[in-house]
């Protein structure tokens, strides 16, 4: 009966969404990467069959253990990232990822994500009162400088500026004064200008903030993806050119399409229809996560959820944002939909969390 009343307690519609955006980017990325006669979409297939077997594991742990072991777990993040500097494999650039062998990589940047998210939960949970204090609240913000500055070394930007949303996220969600979020907040533009002048940022993230102000000053360079990408999402009209049919899709006109520019895959093969999709099955994912994250008892659990959320939220929106030219390209992945097995592990297994939270929180009834 236990049984019984746990699966009734799933929320079946979470899970759907998932996996409709998952089989959408499985087809975008086919469609980006036929002309090439790559496999990455038969990568990401194999990937997802490993992220739902991680699930399945993720949702029978209870969350509250993962909670206790918050402290244990930053400090493997810690070290896993220091690995990744010692010993990763650098890709264009960027030592960012752990061979696995057989042509597999792991990016514990990725992974870092959810450690922090249940960290920061464990511990605003367990010093909500502080976080009404402005010296309290540069506390916890502290959380989060040792990861940030491993995965800024590598260099990572757009990982770092998840890190920030999640933590404004979950201190606003645990209590934190709204003023004092916006104190923090300026502080970081601040440091980011120092940042900018003292060369911490790298000269090609530069160059992608500039051309986000006037792509057209570099059209065959930096604003190379954001021309291209407006040129395809545009010409996609209602219902698109069709699957396979993309002109600047099938035309390699937008370098590595897999995986952050996926959307202009969709944009253009499957027109307004398929984008409007897109975010329907986004809106139904950050609703679903939200309705767990206000109906759960215990706060460690809302934190989790709303750190989860926020992820989701803040990923898809800079990414989508920056097809479209309303945002600068970061190098921040869709999730679900683009290219790479340590995203899709991480998406899944959050989701999983999610079910997980919403399959124990009657428990915290009685």
């Amino acid at each position: 009966m236990a049984v019984l009343q746990h699966e009734r307690r799933l929320d079946y519609w979470l899970p759907a969404c998932a996996l409709a955006l998952v089989s959408l980017g499985v087809v975008a990325i086919y469609s980006a990467t036929r002309a090439d006669g790559g496999d990455f979409w038969w990568k990401q297939i194999l990937w997802l069959l490993l992220g739902v077997g991680v699930a399945m594991v993720a949702i029978l742990i209870d969350y509250r253990v993962l909670v206790r072991l918050s402290r244990p777990l930053y400090l493997g993040n810690l070290a896993l990232l220091l690995a990744v500097l010692v010993m990763g494999r650098s890709v264009m650039g960027a030592q960012r990822w752990i061979n696995l062998g057989g042509g597999f990589r792991l990016q514990p940047s990725e992974i870092a994500k959810l450690i922090m998210i249940i960290a920061l939960a464990a511990y605003a949970s367990t010093h909500r009162a502080s976080l009404r204090d402005f010296w309290g609240l540069c506390k916890a913000f502290l959380y989060i400088l040792p990861p940030m500055g491993l995965i800024l070394k590598q260099p990572d930007l757009g990982t770092s500026l998840v890190l920030l949303a999640i933590w404004f996220g979950i201190m606003f969600v645990a209590g934190a004064r709204v003023r004092h979020l916006a104190v923090i907040a300026l502080a970081g533009l601040l440091s980011f200008a120092t940042m900018w002048h003292t060369g911490l940022i790298k000269d090609y993230q530069k160059q992608r903030l500039v051309s986000f102000l006037d792509p057209e000053a570099d059209p065959r360079g930096s604003g190379w993806h954001t021309i291209q990408s407006k040129i395809a999402i545009g010409s996609g009209g209602l219902t698109g050119k069709g699957l396979l049919r993309g002109t600047q899709s099938q035309g390699g006109f937008i370098p590595e399409q897999q995986t952050d520019f996926i959307n202009t895959v969709i944009g253009e093969e499957l027109g307004f229809v398929g984008s409007a999709l897109l975010l329907l099955l986004f809106f139904g994912l950050v609703y679903r996560g939200l309705r767990i994250a206000m109906e759960c008892d215990d706060l460690a659990g809302s934190l989790i959820a709303a750190g989860i959320v926020t992820m989701f939220t803040f990923h898809a929106f800079v990414n989508l944002g920056m097809t479209v030219h309303i945002m600068p390209v970061t190098g921040i992945p869709l999730p679900f939909l683009s290219y790479g097995g340590s995203s899709m592990l991480l998406n899944l297994t959050c989701v999983a969390v999610l079910l997980n939270i919403n399959r124990h929180r009657e428990d915290l009834r009685f």
